[in-house]
């Protein structure tokens, strides 16, 4: 199948998070040949495209994976008749069991590969994985300086435990699918309803004061949003605390007070 018979350019890559050393490939083509897999993402499947004014064209790895790297740049051919230069990172990997190198694309590819060299921030190289490791570990503000943007995620509206109405605070739960979830724990946000955006605080991890199920939830700062149905998300701007047990309710209470105050606080020195 080919793609498009007008494409001359590309660049290759995972393009998970399509944080700053991505969009230095992306500025040098018309389009971006992502390599998509499975789970764990910065930036899931098609979202990708929202970071980017390129075309997006998505191979999938469990179809490609068993090509050698002849038929890789082959099937590359094929797709984009036209093609004359491709775009790599000097660590690119291709072919069955990783046998192509960017050197060896530039060998077995007929037109121009350019590869480009390692992004460093702050003597910090640009990875998705050096992003994930911040996330895991609370650290947003590298996370999000690598990334070049604000980390954030979406979800739908589900049925939460019904205790925060009752007895803590409104929070809307979200169910939360394939991305690659920051340290469990309480973070100062923005929530993202109908188009709006709403300065918030957002917890997720383990309810280890209740029932220990995981939730990701957060809650609206001195707004009344009403019911909330469908598509929510959250952008992380600060980490105030990790997870952690409380001896009551009326503790947990007096947490999440604080926390809101915390969350205010952090947000308005952001703006």
């Amino acid at each position: 199948m080919k793609y498009n018979n007008t494409i001359k350019s590309i660049a290759i890559g995972s393009f998970d998070g399509m944080h700053i050393a991505h969009q230095t490939l992306a500025e040098k083509v018309e389009a971006l040949i992502i390599i998509e897999r499975n789970g764990g993402y910065l930036t899931p499947g098609v979202k990708r495209a929202n970071f980017t004014s390129k075309v997006c064209f998505f191979y999938h790895f469990d179809a490609i994976k068993g090509l050698s790297p002849e038929a890789f740049v082959q099937r590359l051919k094929s797709d984009f008749p036209q093609l004359e230069t491709i775009v790599v990172g000097y660590d690119f990997a291709f072919g069955k069991e990783k046998a192509g190198s960017a050197k060896t694309l530039q060998s077995l590819f007929d037109g121009k590969v350019e590869i480009v060299q390692e992004v460093s921030i702050e003597g910090i190289p640009v990875h998705s994985r050096t992003i994930k490791t911040y996330l895991r570990e609370g650290n947003l503000d590298m996370a999000n300086k690598l990334l070049g943007r604000v980390y954030s995620i979406d979800g739908i509206v589900i049925s939460g435990q019904g205790l925060g109405t009752k007895e803590l605070v409104a929070t809307l739960n979200l169910d939360i699918k394939a991305y690659q979830l920051p340290l469990e724990g309480v973070y100062a946000t923005r929530t993202k309803i109908r188009g709006e955006w709403f300065d918030s605080v957002s917890f997720l991890g383990h309810r280890a004061t209740t029932d220990d199920s995981f939730a990701v939830e957060t809650h609206i700062l001195e707004e009344d949003i009403g019911v909330v149905e469908g598509k929510v998300e959250i952008a992380f701007i600060d980490f105030i605390r990790k997870n952690q047990k409380f001896e009551s309710l009326d503790k947990l209470k007096q947490q999440i007070s604080t926390d809101m105050i915390s969350a205010k606080r952090m947000l308005d020195e952001r703006r």
